[in-house]
């Protein structure tokens, strides 16, 4: 089991996960983050740190285009292990629908 980030990080990206993750698998693309799902070890504490809540464990339903979406990014994408600043509007995109299909950027991030 995993954990995987979802469709509410895709311009949020607050990064308050990042800090707490104690093995680093967090990469960092353009407006989003993804978490390597091998080297995740389903601590959960990354979890309740994401205040867009999007973050969930692989064993909900419904989440396999987003472990794909996270296993394909996180060999792409650079790693990051600081907290970064999140965008200027996170809190006015937090929770806005559809977002994958109107914001999602496969370029990388800076990563730290």
């Amino acid at each position: 089991m995993a954990y995987v980030v979802t469709d509410n990080c895709i311009r949020c990206k607050f990064m308050d996960c990042v800090e707490v993750c104690p093995v680093d698998c967090f990469y960092e693309g353009e407006n989003m983050l993804v978490i390597n799902p091998n080297e995740c070890i389903d601590c959960g504490v990354c979890e309740p740190e994401c205040p867009a809540e999007a973050i969930l464990p692989d064993t909900e339903g419904g989440l396999e285009q987003w472990l794909e979406l996270n296993a394909k990014y996180s060999a792409e994408w650079p790693n990051i292990t600081l907290k970064g600043e999140a965008p200027a509007d996170a809190q006015e995109m937090n929770g806005e629908e559809g977002k994958l299909e109107k914001y999602f950027s496969p370029e990388p991030g800076e990563g730290s």
